[in-house]
């Protein structure tokens, strides 16, 4: 994937060796630090249309989570550990102290969200502010799920099937499904909201059996070990310390079932949000709608 086109003018590229393999990121801008964690099926590079206003506020720190863009692929195993959100938080926060950043802030979209919010529930004290996108906790998607949800969230079910049903049958078309998918998330239901260039990487990752793989096993071990997490923590009481705030598409996933705060307040009692014109994809939608909703929240002082 070397031969792609340079997204982020002007920001620092490396990598990190951490415990899940090298992480590859991006870095730049000025301030309190603002660690942006992409979702599926995407990478860092969905962040592009938003890091330079980002960057006028914060010390970007963008990284492909493992198993996505050009991070490490770890081996899921028998268990997918490698790819529980417990897994990749941990291994965030590696990333970020190598980078000299003990505490942070967040925003996460979609996977990313959910490394996000399972960072603040395991961490406390590690995240300032904590900004999630368009996501529903992983333990009310599972327990709530219905008709539907899950003709909604079909690829929950799909891509969490034991390997290699769901790798054969994507690896076959790896093109149309992953602009299916991107496309049915959308407001519009097309590819308009996507810039030629970032599609150029996502579908390079598709066409990578180990991505491809490692895809899956993110959602294997959301069927399993995230849940199983979420469980324990709800039992036991625990919440999320650190301010928190959701913002979800109109047209997104959490925006078609019930009131999106309400299903937060099992982890996040103090929760604010707000809803962001256009679907799933937020910050490729609609990147300045989004920035105008969180940025009040991230810049408080």
């Amino acid at each position: 994937m070397a031969d792609l086109s340079d997204l982020f003018p002007g920001f620092a590229s490396h990598y990190v060796e951490t415990k899940a393999g090298r992480i590859f990121l991006r870095q730049g801008g000025e301030g309190p630090p603002l660690l942006l964690l992409h979702g599926y099926p995407e990478s860092h590079v969905m962040w592009h249309q938003v890091a330079q206003r980002l960057a006028e506020h914060f010390t970007l720190v963008i990284p492909d989570l493992p198993g996505y863009g050009w991070s490490a692929a770890p081996e899921p195993g028998p268990d997918h550990f490698p790819y529980a959100k417990r897994a990749m938080a941990a291994a965030m926060v590696e990333l970020m102290e190598h980078l000299g950043f003990a505490h942070f802030n967040l925003m996460g979209h979609d996977r990313g969200a959910r490394v996000g919010y399972r960072l603040g529930l395991d961490n406390p004290g590690r995240l300032d502010r904590l900004v999630l996108l368009d996501i529903a906790p992983t333990y009310i998607m599972w327990h709530k799920m219905d008709r539907a949800r899950a003709l909604q969230v079909y690829h929950w079910s799909f891509l969490a099937q034991p390997a290699p049903l769901p790798e054969k049958l994507i690896s076959s078309r790896s093109d149309f499904y992953l602009e299916w998918t991107l496309a049915s998330w959308t407001a519009t239901k097309d590819l308009s909201a996507f810039d030629a260039r970032a599609l150029a990487y996502y579908r390079a990752a598709y066409a990578s059996p180990d991505r491809l793989h490692a895809m899956c096993a993110d959602y294997r071990a959301g069927a399993t070990l995230d849940l199983a997490h979420d469980e324990a923590d709800i039992a036991a009481g625990r919440t999320l310390s650190c301010p928190t705030f959701l913002a979800w598409g109109e047209a997104g996933i959490p925006g078609r079932g019930a009131n999106p705060l309400d299903a937060w307040r099992v982890l996040a009692p103090e929760v604010t949000g707000a809803a962001v014109p256009g679907g799933h994809f937020m910050c490729e939608e609609a990147p300045g709608p989004t920035l105008d909703t969180v940025l009040p929240f991230l810049t408080k002082a």
